[in-house]
């Protein structure tokens, strides 16, 4: 037994120490907490598209592609602070940013408010990537009503989305 303590002692601090550190974590590893959650499904549910005859919109942000890009999965819950949701570039260029207007309206159709993000976002033709901007939502009283239903009192809202324009970086 002398010898095992001896041995021990003879080690440098800094491997004493990690070999320490990993017997903790092994001995740890069975009363982990899963966070994960089970039996998730996934519902594609579009964005829609604000028709081109609204008179909202001044005749210049008439001229650009619709079908550039395609929102898909938007997500808010009432208690998020951020608004997501997947974009993908349906073009033959490359794009660096896209600005959008987002209107958004009660189930009854009465709008709420319409603002113009633009979405820091590099995509490569074809790719889709998962974005995120700051919501509207300041106070948390909405959720997007194809997510779930919240526990505490919210109103639900519908969006829909015109592309107003996007960058196509010029070099490498």
């Amino acid at each position: 037994m002398r010898t095992k303590i001896k041995h021990i002692l003879t080690f440098p601090p800094l491997l004493l120490a990690v070999v320490i550190l990993l017997s903790a974590v092994a001995m740890d590893a069975d009363a982990r907490t899963r966070t994960t959650r089970k039996n998730l499904r996934s519902t594609e549910v579009p964005i829609a598209v604000v028709e081109s005859t609204d008179s909202l919109l001044p005749d210049s942000l008439l001229q650009v592609d619709p079908k550039a890009v395609t929102l898909k999965g938007y997500s808010k819950r009432a208690s998020d602070s951020k608004e997501s949701f997947f974009i993908t570039n349906n073009t033959r260029h490359r794009m660096s940013a896209v600005r959008l207007l987002l209107r958004y309206t009660t189930m009854q159709g009465e709008m709420l408010t319409q603002r113009t993000v633009t979405v820091p976002v590099s995509l490569k033709p074809g790719e889709t990537k998962l974005v995120s901007v700051k919501s509207f939502d300041v106070q948390r009283l909405f959720y997007y009503y194809a997510g779930p239903q919240p526990r505490k009192s919210a109103t639900p809202f519908q969006v829909a989305f015109r592309l107003t324009g996007y960058d196509i970086p010029v070099g490498n």
